[in-house]
């Protein structure tokens, strides 16, 4: 697996941006719906004690940041924030306990890219 360019200082979260950081919002869901808790425990893992210090680098680049290792520190946000509800929340699961079947949304602009 490929190791994906992370700003300095965030080079020990290459690997969870090698499987999760994708850039589309269906893309980051296909992954999320094949993921076992022990995927979810292992991201919430690595990011949690990161995520301040990830965000307030994020928080001072532009919404779409042009340079490909902040790209992908964006789409690695975004994909923990997507998934952190299921390791925090659901227990592990990749469905969202007493709802419908998540993969039945559709977003609208889940083929655009970050």
């Amino acid at each position: 697996m490929e190791m994906p360019l992370l700003p300095a200082g965030f080079e020990d979260l290459a690997p969870m941006a090698a499987r999760w950081a994708r850039p589309t919002e269906n893309e980051r869901n296909a992954l999320r719906f094949e993921a076992s808790a022990w995927d979810f425990a292992a991201l919430d893992a690595a990011m949690k004690p990161r995520l301040g210090a990830l965000l307030a680098y994020l928080a001072g680049l532009p919404a779409q940041p042009a340079d490909v290792a902040d790209r992908n520190a964006l789409m690695l946000a975004c994909a923990y924030a997507e998934a952190a509800p299921h390791h925090e929340l659901y227990g592990g699961s990749a469905q969202v306990p007493f709802s419908f079947d998540a993969r039945r949304f559709a977003p609208e602009h889940g083929e655009e890219g970050l």
